[in-house]
């Protein structure tokens, strides 16, 4: 398949992996706090990760100058950027959460012209406006309240972080192991994070063992939205530019949103329909550039 396509696909599933997140960290956030749910969430994706690497018999050697960008995504992605998207989601709400998104690409267009030097083309430009006008409205701006003001700042920030972690994997060194890459910035995360998570670990355990629902939860965010998506993501823009990989992101809300309707039977209207189109005009606009 060619790299661009695979590249796309990737990045697509990993988004949409994530999309299905916010249903699930929203149940979760009501019983373990964001911080605690982050250290477990990094604790299953290492063992995952560590596993795959040894099977796949993965170098884990860096090179000396990857050495610090890793060390940056660990603590700008996995640290400032997931504290913040769980934080904002239990301070707000699951569809506030999902509006990270309209800021991610957008930054990420920013952040690969002054980190990369990717031009930005009048197709990018029109992708990510189309994209980010699908998913308002899929969100719909009308529903946000007042009081969810600290939760969307704090997601602004989530998204902020996220995108300039993005645009720092493009600049791994070519031929490193993205296995290698997530695994140690996930374990620089967990270091950091540990000492404020750790002394209420016991409580947190015992209450998640004790009810199936938040074990259940808890693999999700660890093995599939964690080890799986973030390998996936990573290896996915490693294949396409940063500003087109961006928008994969627009998926998103746009599964979050399906499965609501799916699953939980949540009303969707002809706003949530039209968004999708946009969304999908401008992920096929950018793939044909």
């Amino acid at each position: 398949m060619n790299r661009r396509y695979l590249g796309s696909l990737y990045l697509g599933l990993a988004a949409s992996i994530w999309g299905g997140m916010y249903v699930v960290s929203k149940v979760v956030l009501q019983v373990i706090a964001p911080l605690e749910l982050v250290w477990l969430r990094f604790v299953v994706a290492l063992v995952v990760l560590a596993v795959i690497g040894g099977v796949t018999r993965q170098s884990w050697r860096l090179r000396r100058r990857d050495i610090g960008l890793v060390l940056a995504i660990g603590v700008i992605g996995y640290v400032a950027s997931i504290w913040a998207q769980f934080l904002g989601t239990q301070l707000s709400s699951a569809q506030m959460g999902s509006l990270i998104t309209s800021a991610t690409p957008a930054f990420m267009v920013v952040f690969a012209r002054l980190l990369l030097g990717e031009r930005i083309t009048g197709k990018k430009a029109l992708s990510v406006a189309l994209a980010t006008f699908g998913v308002l409205l899929i969100v719909g701006l009308g529903n946000v309240s007042p009081s969810y003001r600290l939760g969307g700042l704090v997601l602004a920030v989530a998204a902020l972080t996220w995108a300039l972690m993005s645009v720092l994997v493009k600049r791994v060194s070519e031929g490193c192991s993205l296995i290698v890459v997530t695994t140690y910035a996930m374990l620089v995360a967990t270091v950091i994070i540990s000492p404020a998570a750790l002394p209420h670990m016991n409580t947190v355990i015992l209450t998640v063992l004790s009810r199936p629902v938040l074990w259940a939860g808890v693999l999700y965010v660890g093995i599939v939205s964690t080890a799986g998506a973030f390998f996936l993501w990573n290896k996915g823009l490693q294949m396409v530019d940063a500003a087109t990989g961006g928008l994969y992101f627009f998926f998103q809300p746009l599964v979050g949103t399906l499965l609501g309707w799916l699953v939980l039977g949540e009303q969707v209207g002809l706003a949530f329909w039209a968004g999708a189109g946009l969304i999908l005009a401008g992920v096929v606009l950018a793939i044909r550039e």
